[in-house]
């Protein structure tokens, strides 16, 4: 008896398998990208936080990064953040400012944000606790809750956000409090932050708005 060639069995085998699952199934996500639809939008919560155990971190606003030649959105957010920035003050909540590039309070976005002396850490990169003394400053005040603004969302939002939650702190997230060169880098973080990324994470973050957030 002819014996058929293992190689061709197999074959046989993965046509049937194509030919079942049919050719949109067997796609992939480049070739199905404009078939995607976006989910429904994060529902965005009020937050009431105890000032002494809060931390608000702005993240690398800078220039000329964030200018509104560079980074329009970047810079319409920077009223928003410095309201956050002076109700945390008044209650009493720390205020940590991270710089990216040589780490010079003189490059931050507008003077209005301007951090205060032993506010600020030099760091390069997304997440921020990497290589810096931000773990070490939250501990010494005691925090458990961090507030994540600056710029960009992609970049340090996500970074240092997932960052935090991983090390056991909450992440509060205002969307106008955070921007990026496109509209959809902010879509895909927030919708990250929310849902689309690991429990470890999803289950540590709240989104929410500005004017939404109380101490």
């Amino acid at each position: 008896m002819a014996t058929r060639p293992l190689g061709s069995g197999l074959a046989l085998v993965m046509i049937a398998v194509v030919s079942i699952i049919g050719p949109s199934q067997a796609a992939d996500v480049i070739a199905e990208w404009g078939a995607v639809k976006a989910p429904p939008p994060p529902e965005v919560k009020s937050v009431t936080l105890e000032a002494k155990t809060t931390a608000l971190l702005i993240l690398d606003m800078q220039k000329p990064g964030c200018s509104m030649e560079r980074r329009e959105r970047c810079f319409a957010t920077i009223p928003k953040i410095k309201a956050l920035m002076d109700r945390a003050r008044l209650a009493g909540a720390t205020v940590i400012y991270t710089l990216a590039g040589e780490g010079d309070p003189k490059t931050i976005a507008d003077p209005s944000l301007s951090p205060k002396d032993g506010e600020w850490i030099a760091q390069r990169g997304p997440d921020k606790f990497l290589g810096s003394s931000l773990e070490q400053r939250l501990k010494d005040h005691g925090i458990k809750t961090v507030i994540i603004t600056g710029t960009s969302a992609q970049g340090v939002v996500i970074g240092t956000g997932s960052g935090a939650a991983q090390r056991g702190y909450k992440v509060i997230v205002p969307v106008d409090g955070m921007s990026s060169e496109e509209l959809f880098n902010e879509q895909y973080v927030a919708w990250h932050m929310y849902k689309g990324g690991p429990a470890i994470i999803t289950d540590q973050t709240t989104i929410t708005r500005i004017d939404m957030i109380k101490f």
